[in-house]
């Protein structure tokens, strides 16, 4: 059976954690394909003597170069929201991790990206075609760094994907937030006029596990930018309800948005969904069978 060496950066993150535990619960054997992980983190972990220690800003190390050769990289690193974080490093890691691949002659790199490079100009359905428009400072962090790595990938004869995710079950707000509640808190949730509360593209972490694993196997077939998400968007009201959150219904900003949603007809293509899995119940039991982490 054919190995595919993958290497992983940003094993130790909130979404790494989750599918480097669901890539190593079981061998991952699919369409008589043996994938092979490699971790890497940029500190000392007990649980993970195994990792690759290396800080994908500096040159890689040693081991790694002398290394048999990768088939794929998945790059999960990046700078996420928060006080005092330089969202403009987003793009110094992923134009690292491209000049690494180049480097080592990795042929195939999946970026992770994000949906918040669209914005929210309009309540239809974003398609991977659509104009970006970032409203906040993330999103435009990761649109730069879609924009140079790309630039930079086809001057280097690398193939780059980035994957335009949308919320991840367990690592959304939502969820996070409804967590974190103290005991009789209640999440506050904005209604609409049709009552209705926000409307957001969702998947579990399982099901991205799996997608990802369909992505390398079929890393020959990918695109530049592709949307990643569950067949059909979820309503926070159902969400919280699924996960037993407690909250209570206010009305919604002048300038709140009801849809915020992805177009999924091109890796519809690449990865066939259980139907369940689109589904908030699923959803939470995926990031429910992962809260040890």
């Amino acid at each position: 059976m054919t190995a595919v060496r993958v290497l992983v950066l940003g094993a130790s993150g909130r979404i790494g954690k989750m599918l480097r535990r669901i890539w190593t619960q079981a061998p991952l054997h699919a369409a008589g394909t043996n994938i092979e992980f490699t971790f890497q983190t940029r500190r000392v972990c007990e649980n993970h003597p195994g990792d690759l220690l290396w800080d994908a800003l500096q040159h890689p190390p040693k081991a790694l170069t002398d290394a048999a050769p990768f088939d794929c990289m998945v790059v999960l690193s990046g700078i996420v929201p928060k006080p005092g974080a330089d969202l403009t490093l987003n793009t110094a890691l992923g134009s690292a991790c491209v000049t690494a691949a180049a480097g080592m002659g990795i042929p195939h790199v999946l970026l992770a990206s994000t949906s918040a490079v669209y914005g929210i100009h309009s309540n239809s359905p974003f398609s991977e075609d659509d104009p970006l428009d970032p409203v906040n400072d993330y999103g435009r962090s990761k649109r730069e760094m879609e924009a140079a790595c790309q630039t930079q990938a086809a001057a280097a004869g690398v193939a780059l994907c980035c994957l335009r995710i949308g919320n991840v079950a367990g690592a959304d707000a939502l969820l996070g937030n409804g967590a974190a509640l103290a005991p009789g808190a209640r999440l506050q949730l904005e209604t609409f006029k049709d009552r209705g509360t926000p409307v957001r593209s969702y998947i579990g972490p399982q099901s991205l596990a799996h997608v990802i694993l369909s992505l390398i196997q079929k890393r020959d077939r990918l695109p530049v930018v592709l949307n990643i998400a569950a067949p059909r968007p979820v309503s926070m009201r159902a969400l919280a309800e699924a996960a037993d959150i407690a909250y209570d219904l206010c009305p919604a900003n002048d300038d709140a948005h009801q849809y915020v949603t992805l177009t999924c007809d091109t890796l519809a293509a690449l990865h066939r969904f259980e139907p369940a899995e689109a589904e908030p119940c699923e959803m939470v039991r995926q990031w429910r069978a992962l809260t040890d982490i």
